[in-house]
């Protein structure tokens, strides 16, 4: 059976589980071939086997731009093309007031958050993508749009990351498309302190009347990378089951 990504090839990095393990999955099944990344070769190589066929891990740390490139270049190597990068490695290691946060936790936020979508982006559009086209996906959260005690640093981190997948679809079009999709609170490691001892709260809180699954977010990954979204480029999709429309977690 013939899906709408067939022939394509994506990238996606923080892979190994959560949205990024789900949105392999999702453009996998619509017919792409994946890369997919971790901290560890081991750790990708072992997410990529649950997947199955269509699916190869590669241990890069988002940041490391060395690794980057080599996982760029071992795409380009193995499939000939790159037609799909989805910059959905995170981390939220400031955890608390945003006074109370020394550099080093800043600085990471923002290395993962901010930082390594542009330098991935850089090196897929320079090697494939600013010659042959393509769509990146970039993952933010509804935190962008929002303030809340405690995540402060994160949230900022997000609403930059709004600004810039405006800024690269500015800078990048007409040959490469570049989207955002924007979690609310999902059943994920990352997002454990928002629903694993209020999980009943969280979805009471929330129109749609359950927390999301990381499969929600692939599917939405899925659609902004393909020709479905051929005339979407520089927006971000919210997928929060509504919870923005009220006074949820978040």
């Amino acid at each position: 059976m013939s899906g709408p990504l067939d022939g394509r090839v994506a990238v996606v990095t923080g892979a190994s589980r959560g949205i990024g393990l789900a949105a392999a999955a999702a453009l996998r099944d619509h017919g792409a071939r994946v890369v997919i990344t971790s901290r560890s070769q081991e750790r990708a190589a072992e997410a990529a086997a649950r997947l199955g066929g269509g699916v190869v891990g590669f241990g890069a740390h988002a940041t490391d731009e060395e690794a980057a490139r080599a996982c760029v270049d071992f795409t380009l190597d193995t499939y000939g093309r790159l037609d799909v990068l989805v910059n959905n490695a995170g981390t939220n290691p400031a955890y608390g007031p945003v006074i109370d946060q020394d550099h080093a936790r800043f600085a990471k936020t923002m290395d993962v958050n901010l930082w390594a979508p542009i330098l991935w982006t850089s090196l897929a559009v320079k090697a494939w993508m600013g010659e042959h086209g393509g769509s990146v996906v970039n993952t933010a959260s509804i935190g962008g749009y929002t303030v809340a005690q405690d995540v402060g640093v994160y949230h900022v981190s997000k609403a930059a990351l709004i600004h810039l997948t405006k800024q690269l679809a500015l800078e990048l079009g007409p040959k490469v498309r570049v989207n955002a999709i924007a979690p609310g609170v999902v059943r994920t490691r990352l997002a454990e302190a928002l629903w694993q001892e209020n999980e009943a709260r969280v979805a009471a809180a929330t129109p749609l009347g359950r927390i999301g699954e990381p499969e929600d977010l692939g599917e939405a990954v899925a659609f902004l990378a393909g020709d479905g979204a051929r005339w979407i480029t520089g927006e971000t999709l919210v997928v929060d089951g509504g919870q923005l429309l009220g006074s949820g977690p978040l």
